[in-house]
């Protein structure tokens, strides 16, 4: 909101043309931009011993005191231009401050990496005159710039997110857009500064202006390299799966030794309880768990050499689970509720109670067939049902634990015993602990249905998971 701010920061990188906006913003008189405060090999510009009586030795001991002064400059709305690899110490509380005015600046990624290139190769980083100028041309490296642009993307959708979560807004600068008088003094004005100018100050001459083919050695070969990447994502899988949270609460604890098991809904729990409560030799209802994130640290500080684990299930024995638990069961467990809902307005072919001696096996592979196409539109946010932990994909659960903490160790079902043991053997236990057998689904088993459109059905409801976690077809 103008004239709001008591500072302001420009999110830039290299060879986006932050130079020039410094300068064009430092032609206001009410406007001070401090360079690069926070660049962590000097201090603001490479000759500068000091900014605000700040030096550099005592802005890497403590930077929030630069920003302090910066933030309190009597006599200019002052800022700075910060980058994605400067001091990450200042990066959140200027985006949690709301008095920080957000200056965010773009350029094609494309033409930010060649200048950049060729600026290592000429050595000239800024241009004043033209008669100075030294030409040079850059070697596309397809390496170096998939490394730069996830660079810039990844803390581009950083600021972006950030800035959504807290309900702010960003004054958003393209490249193109330097070279207008009129969007240099609405930023003024966005930082609350009612002068204007009345013509950009051109000192800084654009470096390399000719066409990139004519700035890239290799320029066949960048041609080619760039025909494979996909501008448009048009491979990405659309994620309309609402977030969660780490579920802190549901972690589990063995009663003394320093192992911890991250429960993936629908997964094999039962198995994992017991085998946890036997590594100590405990009934199941000994085993710690109802943390809260405070005795969750706590836990961990007492048991150094703590591990921690979840288990991943196959997405179509996941989802039979689920079904067979939650939805077709009426029994502990069931979600009655739901049930009717799925029944009656999803037309889910399940009886009204269970058992019911008219569902048979054709029936049952039938009625969890309709179930994934449900979940198909559920987890696409299609519904006005909610996705439930038992059936959410397990790639969203991951990363919902990663808001605490994310798991040492991802198990495979299919491996729980082989990866149970090491899991063991890393804690110092010598003893031997089995893994109970896998019991089937009531009433009927998944083998028992299973098929080619039921393994296809899954793969269209999970593909998020088929893709991150290299899961095959079931049989």
């Amino acid at each position: 909101m103008a004239g709001s701010f008591d500072y302001f920061v420009v999110f830039a990188e290299m060879r986006t043309g932050s130079n020039f906006l410094e300068t064009n913003l430092n032609a206001f008189d009410g406007i001070a931009c401090h360079g690069e405060a926070f660049n962590p090999h000097f201090l603001g510009y490479p000759k500068t011993t000091e900014i605000l009586g700040i030096t550099q030795e005592t802005r890497d001991a403590d930077p929030l005191r630069l920003l302090k002064e910066i933030k309190k400059q009597p006599d200019a709305m002052a800022g700075f231009r910060y980058f994605h690899d400067h001091d990450p110490r200042v990066l959140d509380p200027c985006l949690n401050d709301l008095k920080c005015a957000k200056i965010i600046l773009t350029r094609n990624p494309l033409d930010s990496y060649v200048s950049w290139k060729i600026a290592q190769e000429t050595g000239q980083w800024k241009l004043t005159d033209s008669k100075s100028r030294k030409d040079g041309q850059a070697d596309f490296d397809a390496d170096e710039f998939s490394a730069h642009l996830e660079a810039l993307q990844s803390f581009q959708l950083q600021l972006l997110n950030r800035l959504q979560h807290s309900g702010q807004t960003a004054f958003y600068i393209s490249y193109e857009d330097l070279q207008s008088v009129e969007v240099m003094n609405g930023l003024a004005r966005y930082l609350g500064v009612d002068e204007e100018l009345e013509a950009l100050d051109k000192s800084l001459k654009k470096q390399n202006p000719s066409a990139i083919s004519k700035k890239v050695r290799n320029f066949p070969q960048m041609e080619t390299a760039l025909s494979g990447r996909d501008l448009f994502n048009l491979t990405r899988t659309p994620n309309f799966e609402p977030r969660r949270g780490p579920t802190i609460p549901t972690y589990v604890a063995a009663a003394e030794s320093g192992l911890l098991y991250l429960p993936m809904k629908g997964g094999p729990e039962d198995r994992v309880l017991d085998w946890l409560a036997a590594v100590d030799g405990v009934d199941r209802g000994a085993l710690q768990s109802k943390f809260s994130q405070k005795d969750l640290r706590q836990w961990k500080r007492k048991h150094p050499d703590h591990r921690s684990f979840t288990v991943l299930r196959h997405p179509v024995v996941r989802a039979h689970h689920a079904f067979s638990k939650h939805i077709l069961g009426t029994g502990e467990g069931s979600y009655s509720a739901l049930r009717q809902t799925l029944r009656r307005r999803y037309a889910l072919p399940i009886p009204e109670q269970m058992p019911d001696e008219s569902y048979d096996r054709a029936a049952h592979r039938s009625a969890f067939a309709a179930f994934l196409v449900f979940l198909k539109g559920n987890i696409s946010g299609q519904t006005a049902i909610r996705v439930d932990a038992s059936w959410c994909t397990q790639t969203q659960a991951l990363q919902g634990f990663g808001e605490f903490a994310l798991p040492d160790r991802v198990i495979r079902e299919d491996a729980l015993e082989t990866e149970l043991a090491q899991l063991l053997d890393t804690t110092g236990h010598d003893k031997e602990v089995s893994v109970g057998a896998a019991t089937g689904d009531f009433p009927f088993d998944l083998s028992g249905i299973y098929d080619a459109e039921i393994e296809n059905l899954t793969q269209d409801v999970y593909q998020r998971d088929y893709m991150m976690f290299g899961f095959e077809s079931w049989r």
